[in-house]
């Protein structure tokens, strides 16, 4: 094996990131498989009004996603990325058996510390992904891949999340749910904890000698253009994720109350459901990271533009299955079918646009800004949010006045405009990023 096969390997310190990400994620969508359904549930949980739920479950994943460019920022600026992840998985650990406690003052302090955590951990972890493919080395063609892998860790806590917090919440009590959410954030900071000297040197502390440096920074005119076309990108990621993250608000919703879920076995927990795309992603991201590599070695690769404006199209794609689906049959008696196709066309636009975005944003960064430009990325997400929780309040009173489909039209009508914007300027974006 020469030389230049061995650096287009893939390091085996991606796996410590790999894992650690994933029990992170089994805990953020393991609680989120449950939040609406608890704030809005009589029987044990606080019983408000969907549209208070909504608003309060778009309050929190908004704030989720403010807080990385804060922890982004002083992670770049004094703690290093290495000690941000394990302040922040401390902070959501406690954050989750928090929750798991009865009294209403533990479940605002189990939300604000998540809030805060993963202000620290979010950002963080994810630009240690970048910073193991160095750009001007052979294995900086490897990041579109890399992240689609990392992605797929990403999904395979958010799939064992939703299925064992999702049924622990539904058939066993609401607490025991958010405690095993709390469970494996533990686990996850202990895995990194224990491994994290494979990582040497990457994401310690700056140095003074950095900080001066990082202070003293000008930016050329191709770095400006790169960070333009982050802009751009975040931008119209709000769009997708203001319509994808429907997931864990309005569809847990639609699922528990429109979606026949009857079995011969039994009735499935709606919670359960929000396992499927995470599934689909761990089925689907080794094929579609295999169709980046393939493509980028033969030098045909499409533009992060263009895999964006595909995403966008897939989502609405998506959103058309659930409105013919509500169309053809009634409330109660809607085929499982049409939810989980929905979620299929909806996981192969993620792949498109999530990891994509991730890798873009460490290409394009200056190398000093990764940690705060991945704030700015997640600063997107926030802004979806809150917009897509306080969009999903009103499915009821959509339904109630006319049909559910409608409410589900915004969505297609909406991504389908953006994609669109998106595919006419993806030329002049490519030429941006240089």
């Amino acid at each position: 094996m020469n030389e230049l096969e061995l650096n287009l390997k893939h390091p085996k310190v991606l796996y410590l990131l790999f894992f650690t990400e994933m029990w992170e994620r089994f805990s953020y969508y393991g609680m989120r498989a449950l939040l609406i359904l608890y704030i809005v549930s009589n029987e044990g949980g606080l019983g408000w009004s969907k549209q208070d739920a909504g608003q309060l479950y778009g309050i929190y994943t908004g704030l989720v996603y403010v807080t990385p460019l804060i922890g982004g920022y002083l992670a770049d600026r004094y703690f290093g990325s290495q000690f941000s992840v394990i302040l922040g998985g401390l902070l959501m650990a406690l954050g989750h058996l928090a929750l798991a406690f009865e009294p209403l003052p533990t479940f605002y302090l189990g939300l604000v510390l998540l809030i805060i955590g993963n202000g620290f951990f979010k950002p963080n972890i994810s630009s240690m992904v970048g910073k193991l493919y160095p750009e001007g080395t052979p294995k900086a063609q490897l990041k579109d891949s890399a992240y689609t892998i990392f992605y797929m860790g990403i999904n395979l806590g958010a799939f064992l999340g939703s299925l064992i917090c999702g049924f622990l919440g539904e058939k066993m009590g609401w607490h025991y749910g958010f405690g095993a959410a709390g469970i494996g954030m533990s686990l996850g900071l202990i895995t990194f904890i224990a491994f994290r000297y494979l990582l040497g040197d990457i994401g310690h502390k700056p140095s003074a000698s950095q900080k001066t440096e990082r202070a003293e920074l000008l930016l050329t005119s191709v770095d400006k253009d790169r960070i333009s076309v982050i802009f751009v990108l975040s931008f119209f990621s709000i769009f997708f994720w203001v319509a994808f993250e429907q997931a864990g608000s309005s569809l847990n919703i639609f699922t528990y109350e429109y979606i026949n879920r009857e079995t011969p076995w039994g009735v499935i927990p709606a919670s359960v459901f929000q396992s499927v795309n995470a599934l689909l992603i761990i089925i689907l991201a080794p094929l579609m990271a295999e169709i980046w590599k393939k493509l980028s070695s033969h030098q045909k690769d499409i533009s992060n533009p263009l895999k964006f404006s595909l995403a966008l199209f897939l989502l609405a794609l998506g959103f058309v299955m659930l409105v013919v689906g509500s169309k053809l049959q009634s409330k109660g008696e809607i085929s499982v079918l049409w939810l989980i196709g929905a979620y299929f066309w909806h996981t192969i636009g993620e792949l498109c646009l999530s990891p994509i975005g991730l890798s873009a944003v460490s290409k394009l960064s200056p190398t000093k800004f990764v940690s705060i430009m991945m704030g700015i990325w997640f600063m997107a997400s926030a802004l979806a949010n809150y917009i897509g929780g306080a969009i999903s309040g009103y499915m009821e009173e959509v339904a109630k006045h006319s049909e559910i489909s409608n409410f589900f039209l915004i969505f297609v009508y909406s991504s389908m405009i953006a994609g669109g914007v998106m595919f006419f300027i993806s030329k002049k974006l490519t030429k941006l990023m240089h």
